[in-house]
């Protein structure tokens, strides 16, 4: 009789089977490599040297991307034809970050100014101070003034309309040179280009369709809205039809896009869509460095001067000090404050006394003009031109509270200062005079209580005159919890990495649309 024989179940077929025997090789394996750098290239017409708020956000970049896999190459103006220097933010790069320059046409920014500035403004006063001492001679200077600022205004006029879209286009032939041969000695994996100046996008545009790169465009700033505010935009149908069409071209061009408040990402993402496109666009606002206050030093506060201005006065017990740092323009109107403190001195003058305003910054004569308004008032002004940033912050540490300024213009909601976050990281109380809007929304996070619109100098005044007597009665302010986890989202190590990941999805991205090329041509 024949049985058939059960299958052996595999549970036990698995332990009735030899184990496998082990070849040992003779060498060693080889070691893991570590993932293979990459390198972008940052293109930062505005860099150090350059001073100003503008600066931080590139230099930040390039301080910390190493970390995060990215070497950095920068290419920058040699002879920026710029208002503000600050060599102190050269310590801020890291040795080994490769810098190449390209010179630019650009006259000197004092002589461009005095060509194509407020001459106006210099006409007039000058006419004004003459005193002629008979009618001929006093037509005669008239007649030459007016004929001097209609040439400025001509010739203002004819640069604004054949530079477009900014006068930095001078910089472009120099720079695309430096770019290419960077670009051919050096492999590259990325381009990345800050703005404004708007300009730097089209040598973008130029580059990644040479070299076949991954092109991402950062907005410092929205191209729309500093074509109305800045200063010497270029105005009219042309310059509005022509840079529409730039816009237009680089956007197309670009992988990726960058904006600094969701509110302007969104309005990005609306003009792609125009377009056809659906091009990732990413938020990575302004940011504070951790490291820049772990030294803040405050700055000298004695009656003797310093070699470029006098100090500011000791801190006193009763004196509430309001601080201001940055650029005073028609973005960051200061009139409401000038306001509310012209009313603090008519109804509380002995409160008034108590109140010291500091501006540290470059203003632009109309806010200089406002400020004199408060001269011979009871209130304190102070007022100093720019100064390094780590100074700035020193002014910062001394205050009681920092001033936080944006005009209620069309476009306004949608920005959000860079100075907003170094003001976060310094846990100061800050007086937020600005609209509804991003900016708001940020401040109503840490600082509820003292946020007002610029229409309304009496609540200004009236919060005013409530701190002072709070400092006054009171010892010291009474300990409040501060929402750490949501400040550091706003740190430059944090920003930068989110950047790193962008930098590395837009190239993992780009390697595989041309693969998918190479097999389809197959």
């Amino acid at each position: 009789m024949i049985t058939a024989k059960r299958p052996m179940p595999p549970w036990l077929q698995a332990i009735a089977e030899p184990a496998p025997s082990f070849r040992f090789s003779a060498h060693p394996p080889r070691p893991v490599e570590p993932p293979a750098r990459k390198r972008v290239l940052l293109v930062a017409y505005s860099f150090p040297p350059v001073g100003g708020a503008g600066v931080q956000r590139p230099a930040k970049w390039v301080k910390y991307l190493q970390q995060f896999g990215w070497d950095v190459t920068v290419l920058t103006v040699e002879n920026p034809s710029v208002p503000l220097l600050d060599e102190s933010l050269l310590k801020e790069i890291p040795a080994g970050v490769q810098i190449i320059k390209a010179r630019t046409l650009e006259p000197g920014y004092r002589l461009k100014q005095a060509m194509i500035g407020s001459s106006h403004q210099a006409t007039n006063t000058r006419a004004s101070q003459s005193q002629p001492t008979s009618r001929t001679p006093g037509m005669f200077r008239r007649m030459v003034a007016r004929l001097l600022s209609f040439a400025k205004r001509c010739a203002k006029q004819c640069a604004t309309t054949l530079l477009q879209p900014d006068a930095q286009r001078l910089w472009l032939p120099e720079a695309w040179k430096v770019a290419c041969q960077a670009l051919e000695e050096t492999p590259h994996d990325a381009l990345l280009v800050t703005a404004p100046p708007y300009s730097s996008f089209l040598l973008g545009q130029g580059l990644a369709k040479k070299y076949h790169l991954p092109l991402i465009l950062d907005y410092r700033d929205e191209w729309d809205l500093s074509s109305k505010y800045l200063e010497n935009s270029p105005g009219g149908w042309y310059a509005r039809f022509t840079q529409q069409r730039m816009q237009q071209a680089v956007l197309k061009s670009a992988s990726a896009v960058i904006a600094t408040t969701n509110a302007s990402s969104a309005a990005l993402r609306s003009q792609l869509k125009s377009l056809g496109l659906d091009t990732p666009v990413e938020t990575i606002y302004n940011g504070f460095d951790t490291t820049d206050f772990e030294s803040v030093s405050a700055p000298e506060t004695s009656s003797s001067t310093t070699d470029r201005q006098p100090a500011l006065p000791s801190a006193s017990a009763d004196r509430f000090r309001l601080v201001y740092t940055g650029t005073l323009w028609n973005l960051t109107d200061i009139q409401p404050v000038v306001r509310a403190l012209e009313l603090v001195c008519s109804q509380s003058p002995e409160i008034a006394s108590n109140i010291e305003l500091t501006v540290i910054g470059r203003k632009t004569p109309e806010q200089s003009q406002l400020l004199t308004r408060l001269a011979g008032l009871p209130c304190q002004i102070i007022s100093r031109d720019y100064c390094p940033h780590a100074e700035v912050l020193g002014y910062q540490s001394q205050a009681d509270s920092l001033l936080l300024l944006l005009s209620d213009v069309p476009g306004a909601e949608r920005v959000v200062p860079a100075k907003l976050f170094e003001y976060l990281a310094t846990r100061k109380q800050i007086l937020a005079v600005v609209p509804a809007g991003e900016t708001a929304q940020i401040v109503q996070t840490f600082h509820a209580r003292s946020h007002f619109p610029p229409g309304d100098p009496q609540a200004i005044a009236n919060w005013l005159i409530e701190q002072v007597r709070l400092k006054t009665t009171t010892s010291s302010s009474a300990a409040s919890s501060f929402p750490e986890e949501e400040l550091l989202a706003y740190s430059r190590s944090r920003q930068t990495a989110q950047l790193a990941k962008l930098l590395s999805d837009v190239c993992a991205m780009q390697g595989s649309q041309g693969l998918q090329r190479a097999r389809g041509a197959v």
